[in-house]
């Protein structure tokens, strides 16, 4: 399951909704809106995104939330480390070979440090 699957499966389950009455609101077959919370399918395209905001409608913080959880939900990450330096190639394919054995706490951590760069530097 991807994040955004996660979360579309909240707001439809949050709703009472079956997968048929969303997926028929929005304009998909019940199979693909069942493989995109799973996360066997890619991240929807914006358009549908868009169907499925108006649809519980969803306003600012919370649609920008969904966004961002759809453009990180590709099950299928291709990373180029072409022009880098050799540790990003073998971090890549460490995480990689590794990826399905890490437990959650790891996920938390390595997040953490991705995170913390993303943040503004203090002072003034």
């Amino acid at each position: 399951m991807t994040p955004f699957g996660r979360k579309l499966r909240e707001l439809r389950a949050a709703r009472q909704l079956t997968l048929k009455e969303m997926a028929g609101a929005v304009g998909v077959s019940a199979a693909y809106l069942s493989a995109l919370e799973h996360g066997q399918r890619g991240a929807p395209s914006w358009y549908l995104l868009q169907r499925i905001i108006g649809y519980f409608n969803i306003i600012w913080d919370e649609a920008e939330e969904l966004e961002r959880l759809a453009r990180g939900s590709n099950p299928r990450v291709v990373v180029d480390t072409s022009g880098l330096q050799p540790e990003a190639t073998e971090f890549a394919n460490r995480l990689a070979a590794d990826v399905r054995s890490l437990d959650a706490e790891t996920f938390r951590a390595l997040m953490a440090v991705l995170v913390a760069r993303e943040k503004p530097p203090r002072g003034g």
